[in-house]
């Protein structure tokens, strides 16, 4: 009969201790799908692009660094009849696309020198600028 009433005395131990916690929602309550009173901000305003900067030791009118390729080519189109396509991928080494992009863009744009170009009898095309 001892045991009898261990066992009534350990039973309501359990019971009084205290319940677990229920597990709540991991996510809030939802809403309907309205637009906010507040209408969101607009892209702001960019400031304007500045012209570019010609580089360090490069003016306008023509003038290369010493012992550049740009200063070889010049040095090539100033001479009386100028250089053919030829000798100025010799001089620099580069491909026949990448002349034509050079004259066209860092001369012609970049350092505002006017660039002639002439084809002469045998198809061979001629480069000049007047000095």
């Amino acid at each position: 009969m001892i045991a009898n009433t261990e066992q009534t005395e350990t039973a309501p131990a359990s019971v009084a201790a205290e319940p677990k916690a229920t597990k709540t929602a991991g996510a809030a309550k939802r809403r309907a799908h309205v637009a906010s009173k507040k209408g969101k901000p607009g892209k702001k305003a960019t400031p304007a692009k500045k012209a570019p900067k010609a580089a360090k030791g490069e003016k306008k009118g023509g003038a290369a660094r010493d012992g550049s390729k740009a200063a070889k080519i010049l040095d090539l189109l100033k001479r009386p009849g100028g250089a053919t396509s030829k000798e100025l991928m010799k001089a620099t080494g580069w491909q026949p696309h990448s002349i034509r992009g050079f004259l066209s863009g860092t001369i012609g744009k970049k350092m505002g020198l006017a660039v002639t170009s002439t084809k002469s009898e045998d198809g061979e095309r001629n480069y000049s600028i007047k000095s």
